[in-house]
């Protein structure tokens, strides 16, 4: 077994191959830029080498930079994690150079199946189904438009050494085919140094479940089941479980049995997956194989006790599977959410900044309900603009997909994030959403149900009260804790009075609270009633409540006369009022937010990749105004309607914040 192993990789992943690396008594080193000096995963190995600038094509990509510091610190191996060098053949073939062992397949396999044009001429010579498409290397835009017309739209627009989301583009016409060819091969050049673009039909409402395999360098081949990855928004992947809620007992058995033989027909030797599009039907087709481990291994984990990067590590040094198929069990169900630095109302634009707070819910395994979280930050900790955005991945496990799903909603509502846009917000409103809780899902989900993006939650009426109820019950405790700080009588109750009017989401709650050393009883003017139970005090930004046997997890922050509370992806002003009170605020007037209409704000911190108008010209409703360039993706932001240019603020190469005018009109 190895002594020490290099991570060619940051963040999550990083710390996640250092854990077991650790658990195996194997030192670790980590490799950082200058972005990433003060990382986490920096902090967490035994030892690390500063390799660069922060852009990744001066830093994780260059090969000559790590081969460095593999040589520098006598590392006997390496594990790429996933994105950057994972599926090089060339960084492969340089440390078999070096008699360096990769922690992943062979060079031939990465070549045959990491490219993406390949590893499907393979599958069809192999007799797998694929997806119609055009396999061969396409030289420009209007070569792009014509195979385009030729497989028929809607087309997917594919980076060969793409992978996670990038490169990846839908054309439903000649114009998007165009405008997708230049963004996915400039994406490719920037995230893989690859720019090669492939083009296949895209099928409408699929399911994308992949298979994992386990392959050694012993002939050795097994699948672990599959992962539902349906959840996806402009091709990457948000939220994923494990089994499919779709799949029987039969189509999983093909699709396992297919995928182990098409890695074995490559000599693969580590762990894979291999990905398929699933109809309604249960008819699947092969779309790619990724030579690597994939960000969602977490619920494969968490369903049959394998960890997959100890596997890897394993095979890597020669080692036969210690299982066979036959070992292989799936007992429960294993829910993933990723937590994204993107502002879902926002259109999910990247947000970077300073994390000013995060606390995820404490890791547990007990009373059948696990929570684990893959993070690579801390609070404190800096999101950079450089990387993806990816800062945590949250995973439930418990014995059937309900209470999995559950326990998610209380993970996510106990996990706090201050200081960027996220998407917990989002995650939350998912789960809670009826096709997703029935398991009747496609890849069209997000766009199908958020076809305007994400704008919150409408809470329903029995979650208002219960929040309405336990508003009451702190605001009295929060008064109390007032009164008796002012240096008033010592019978202090007498100035918190019963009597309040509540007020969120457009409604109002005439209630009564009753306290006493248990709780709160909180009657509502129907004479409903709620039984509320907290340890709260004033001050704690999560608040755990206990709402008539039912738990209710809080976000709290104080505002004026009220509280700012966010639970199950609703971000809600709750004012808690005297009647007197409520009688006069329903007389002031609302303001109005500034008018920005004549303005193109930037939405997103990032670095102007192209300006497409000049002051003077007239633009059309949804035409290209310019590309800004964000954690690795190019957003083209487009006119809202037809209108004139009064003057251009910013140019290629500026950086700008959030909110910066990049132009102004007439």
């Amino acid at each position: 077994m190895f002594n020490k192993i290099l991570i060619a990789n940051r963040g999550e992943i990083a710390c996640r191959v250092i854990k077991t690396a650790r658990k195996m008594g194997i030192a670790t080193v980590a490799i950082y830029s200058d972005a990433d000096r003060h990382a986490l995963h920096v902090a967490m190995a035994d030892q690390a080498v500063h390799i660069g600038p922060a852009p990744a094509n001066e830093s994780y990509i260059v090969i000559d930079k790590v081969m460095s510091a593999v040589k520098a610190t006598g590392a006997e191996a390496v594990h790429p994690g996933y994105g950057f060098l994972s599926e090089n053949p060339r960084f492969a073939q340089a440390l078999e150079a070096a008699g360096v062992a990769f922690v992943g397949p062979p060079v031939r396999a990465i070549e045959a199946m990491g490219d993406k044009i390949t590893s499907k001429k393979i599958a069809a010579e192999a007799g797998v189904s694929t997806v119609p498409g055009y396999m061969g290397l396409i030289a420009d835009a209007e070569e792009a438009v014509t195979i385009s017309n030729q497989i028929g739209y809607p087309v997917m627009i594919k980076a060969s050494a793409g992978g996670g989301g990038k490169g990846m583009r839908i054309a439903w016409n000649d114009a998007e085919a165009r405008e997708g060819f230049q963004s996915s091969k400039n994406e490719a050049a920037s995230s893989f140094g690859d720019d090669r673009i492939f083009i296949e039909k895209f099928v409408t409402q699929p399911r994308h479940i992949e298979i994992q395999v386990l392959c050694d360098s012993h002939g050795n081949g097994i699948y672990l089941g599959e992962r539902e990855c349906s959840i996806q928004r402009r091709n990457q992947k948000v939220i994923e479980e494990a089994p499919s809620p779709f799949l029987d007992e039969a189509t999983r058995k093909a699709m396992g049995e297919q995928a182990v033989a098409l890695a074995q027909a490559v000599g693969y030797a580590s762990a894979g997956t291999v990905e398929f599009i699933v109809d309604g039907a249960r008819n699947f087709y092969f779309l790619e194989m990724n030579t690597r481990l994939q960000v969602e291994h977490p619920v494969t984990e968490l369903i049959t006790g394998v960890d997959l990067v100890e596997q890897m590590i394993r095979v890597a040094a020669g080692e036969r599977l210690s299982l066979s198929q036959g070992d292989v069990k799936l007992t429960g169900w294993a829910i993933e959410s990723r937590l994204y630095a993107e502002d879902p109302y926002r259109g999910f634009l990247p947000s970077t900044g300073r994390l000013t707070r995060y606390r995820p819910p404490a890791e547990v395994a007990r009373d059948g309900i696990v929570v684990r979280n893959d993070t690579g930050v801390f609070e404190g900790g800096e999101i950079s603009m450089y990387y993806d955005p990816m800062i945590a991945k949250l995973c439930t496990w418990a014995a059937t997909r309900a209470e999995a799903v559950d326990a998610m909603r209380v993970a996510l509502d106990s996990f706090e994030v201050e200081g960027i846009g996220h998407n917990l917000p989002f995650l939350s409103a998912v789960m809670d959403h009826s096709r997703f809780v029935s398991g009747e899902i496609t890849t069209a989900f997000i766009a199908e149900e958020y076809p305007e993006g994400f704008m919150g939650v409408t809470l329903p009426e029995d979650a208002l009260r219960a929040i309405a109820a336990s508003a009451a019950a702190m605001h009295r405790v929060a008064e109390i804790r007032r009164t008796r700080v002012s240096g008033r009588m010592d019978n202090h109750e007498r100035y918190v009075g019963e009597d309040w009017v509540v007020s969120l989401q457009g409604r109002s709650f005439g209630v009564v609270v009753v306290a006493d050393r248990e709780g709160a009883t909180v009657r509502f003017e129907d004479g409903a009633c709620l039984r509320v139970a907290s340890d709260w005090t004033p001050g704690d930004q999560l608040a755990r409540l206990d709402v008539d046997g039912r738990p209710l997890v809080l976000k709290v922050g104080k505002i004026s006369g009220g509280f700012r509370i966010r639970t199950r992806g609703a971000d809600l002003k709750v004012h808690v009022r005297t009647p007197r009170q409520a009688e006069l605020a329903a007389l002031m007037p609302e303001k109005l937010p500034p008018d920005t209409s004549k303005m193109l704000l930037c939405p997103m911190p990032g670095l102007i990749v192209k300006v497409n108008v000049a002051a003077g010209d007239e633009v059309q409703e949804g035409q290209a105004l310019c590309t800004v360039e964000a954690m690795k993706m190019e957003n083209i932001l487009r006119a809202e309607r037809k209108c004139v240019v009064a003057c251009v603020n910013a140019g290629p190469g500026d950086s700008l914040a959030v909110d910066d005018v990049i132009m102004e009109f007439e």
